[in-house]
């Protein structure tokens, strides 16, 4: 009977909670935000140093899709011929049937040039079968405001500069050890 009588009250104050501090968002004009590992569309990113996508559409990332949902042609980069580049290829064309995506991440994982993100974009639904077809100039864009939002930085050059970092400390460590050694003479001279 006092167990009953409990979760009676606990359902009452329960109750009481929500019309105070209401949990539920009014969608379509207070989007609910996303966390920061949220695993959205993929998307292509760009690289702002040289002025062109990271991509220089290799297919590793097309053949290792489960569902293969992707497709891409490559041709000579232009920038390279220039001297401002050191891709050789470049993406010609890119898309991607987000209806068919997954969102397993593979794609990312296994791309050798940090071209593939997975964005925060999950709202691209639409009323045509093949209406979620996103071709290269929709993958880069959702991929330049991914990076806006975000801040992001490529893995590859993240990791370098850990790696920097590391090397960095390492080696101020012996010229700290050394300088605190000749503090620690100099004060047991004294």
């Amino acid at each position: 009977m006092l167990a009953s009588v409990k979760g009676l009250l606990i359902t009452l104050a329960s109750t009481l909670n929500g019309f105070r501090a209401p949990v539920t968002r009014q969608y379509p004009t207070t989007p609910t935000p996303v966390k920061p590992r949220y695993m959205g569309f993929p998307a292509l990113t760009w690289d702002d140093k040289v002025d062109e996508p990271f991509c220089t559409a290799c297919m590793v990332c097309i053949r290792n899709c489960p569902t293969q949902c992707m497709s891409a042609t490559m041709k000579d980069n232009p920038l390279q011929q220039e001297g401002k580049s050191h891709r050789r290829k470049i993406v010609d064309t890119f898309e991607i049937n987000l209806n068919r995506c997954i969102l397993c991440g593979i794609c990312v994982n296994v791309c050798n040039f940090d071209a593939i993100v997975m964005s925060h974009e999950h709202e691209l639904s639409t009323y045509e079968r093949n209406g979620d077809r996103m071709d290269l100039p929709n993958l880069l864009e959702m991929g330049m405001q991914y990076q806006a939002e975000t801040a992001w930085i490529p893995p590859t050059q993240r990791a370098k500069a850990a790696e920097e970092k590391a090397s960095g400390d390492q080696q101020k460590a012996p010229e700290e050890v050394s300088g605190e050694q000749e503090k620690a003479a100099g004060e047991a001279s004294s």
